[in-house]
């Protein structure tokens, strides 16, 4: 992988697939039988619409860890959510969101991996984020193209990714754009409808007015998610806890340094793999 601003689509390594054996079950057999039975139970679900392509399966199948049954409820659960959000997914494409994520500057992955091998999504929710320019409506679907992305990384599949929520600076102008219904969509669609392994999300840099947040927050969040936020305030040696400092920027009392791209760099990579959407698009209940 040449550039900073790309996935890494190679096959898996031999390191990666032994935390896919010991983390999710994964071996030859357990690998052959799951996606046999997933494509049986595809079938008993006929008005579902999904690829059966290995390659997909296996991308669901880890969420699962490998529980064919776990795996056809997933694929109910994103068709449901692709149906009730509908208005705001149908042929959803990179190039209608560009210039949110060109100028947007809300939504970022970091160019590298932690110690664990997860991708890093940045969401700079304080005073970077002008809901004038960016919509509740615009990020949330940017999450989401994000996540159709992250899913072609084998690295991502089999170890997962973290959230950092930057919160510096949040005032009342980001507060009122955060109804109960855009929170209420995006915390059902994390908890029940995304096929990644979401690992930890770190609430830092909030201010005491964070707690108008949480409160739209707290009665949508069950116990798993809730389970893994942690909150750290401008206490970065908490976070360090949890990411050591030589694997985060500046902007996070890292020894990397300081964050000087956005999703302008990575806007590219999301362009690339636009076939992917474009089969996305098909997925969910049938027409």
């Amino acid at each position: 992988m040449e550039n900073l601003f790309d996935i890494d689509t190679s096959p898996e390594t031999p390191e990666l697939l032994a935390i896919a054996e010991k983390e999710l079950r994964e071996t030859s057999e357990i690998r052959k039988k799951g996606i046999a039975e997933l494509r049986d139970l595809l079938k008993k679900n006929p008005d579902l619409n999904f690829s059966d392509d290995e390659d997909y399966l296996v991308i669901i199948l880890r969420v699962c860890h490998w529980y064919p049954e776990s795996a056809i409820k997933l694929l109910r659960q994103i068709a449901e959510f692709r149906r009730d959000n509908e208005k705001l997914l149908k042929d959803l494409m990179p190039e209608q969101e560009k210039i949110p994520f060109i100028e947007g500057g809300v939504v970022n992955v970091l160019t590298n991996k932690d110690h664990k091998n997860r991708r890093v999504l940045i969401v700079n929710s304080g005073k970077l984020w002008d809901p004038s320019v960016v919509s509740t409506d615009s990020m949330f679907r940017m999450f989401y193209l994000i996540h159709i992305m992250a899913q072609l990384e084998k690295s991502t599949q089999i170890c997962g990714c973290i959230v950092i929520y930057d919160f510096d600076g949040l005032g009342m102008k980001q507060i009122k754009a955060m109804t109960p219904s855009s929170v209420q969509r995006l915390l059902t669609f994390i908890q029940v409808a995304m096929p990644l392994r979401l690992k930890e999300v770190h609430f830092v840099k909030q201010p005491f007015i964070f707690n108008m947040v949480w409160s739209l927050m707290k009665p949508f969040i069950k116990e798993k998610l809730k389970n893994r936020m942690y909150f750290h305030g401008s206490n970065m040696k908490e976070l360090h806890k949890f990411v050591p400092p030589e694997y985060l920027p500046k902007n996070y009392g890292g020894t990397m340094p300081e964050i000087n791209y956005s999703g302008k760099e990575w806007y590219g990579c999301v362009e690339k793999h636009v076939d992917f959407f474009a089969q996305y698009n098909t997925f969910g209940f049938k027409q």
